[in-house]
C-alpha cells in the first residue's frame, strides 16, 4: 500500500522526454493525480504491475489522473519503443539514465512509485508493485481527508 508523504509542491518538478521526443514536465499535469512509476523491462515485478497501470491511466486520463512511466535503464530506443508495444502501455514513457535521481533522489529499487496531488504535492510512494485498485482506494482517502 502507498505510505503518505507530503512535500511542497515547489520542490517538485521535472522534465524528459518520452519514446515520440516530446518533453513532458511534470509542473504540466498540474490539476490532475500524478503517478509517477520508475521501471526496467528486466524487472519482473514491474511488468507484472504494467497491466495495473495501464488500466489505472486508461480510467482516468482525460478526467483526473495520469501515470507516467520512468525507464531507469541503459537499452536501445527501437528496443524499449518495442517492448512497451508489445505491453500495450499507452501511458507516456520516458527516457532517463540508469544513474538518473531525479526530485526524488536515487530509486533503489524497482518498481518504485510516487503518487503526486493535483496541486503538485507528494502524497504517497510505494517501493515495489502498486494495482489500480490501490491507487483509487488512496486517492479516494485523501480527497476525503480534506
Amino acid at each position: 500500500m502507498l505510505a503518505p508523504l507530503s512535500i511542497g509542491a515547489a520542490q517538485i518538478d521535472f522534465a524528459l522526454k518520452d519514446l515520440d521526443d516530446h518533453e513532458h514536465r511534470l509542473s504540466d499535469y498540474r490539476g490532475k493525480w500524478v503517478l509517477i512509476n520508475y521501471w526496467a523491462t528486466w524487472c519482473p515485478p514491474c511488468l507484472e504491475e504494467m497491466p495495473e497501470l495501464e488500466i489505472f491511466h486508461v480510467n482516468h486520463k482525460d478526467k483526473d489522473a495520469v501515470v507516467l512511466g520512468i525507464n531507469l535503464e541503459d537499452i536501445p530506443e527501437d528496443r524499449l519503443r518495442a517492448f512497451v508495444q508489445e505491453q500495450f502501455v499507452s501511458y507516456p514513457i520516458l527516457r532517463a539514465d540508469s544513474d538518473w535521481s531525479g526530485p526524488f533522489g536515487p530509486i533503489r529499487a524497482m518498481p518504485t512509485s510516487f503518487l503526486i496531488d493535483p496541486a503538485g504535492e507528494l502524497r504517497g510512494q510505494q517501493v515495489g508493485k502498486v494495482t489500480a485498485a490501490q491507487l483509487e482506494a488512496f486517492i479516494a482517502s485523501e480527497e476525503s481527508g480534506r
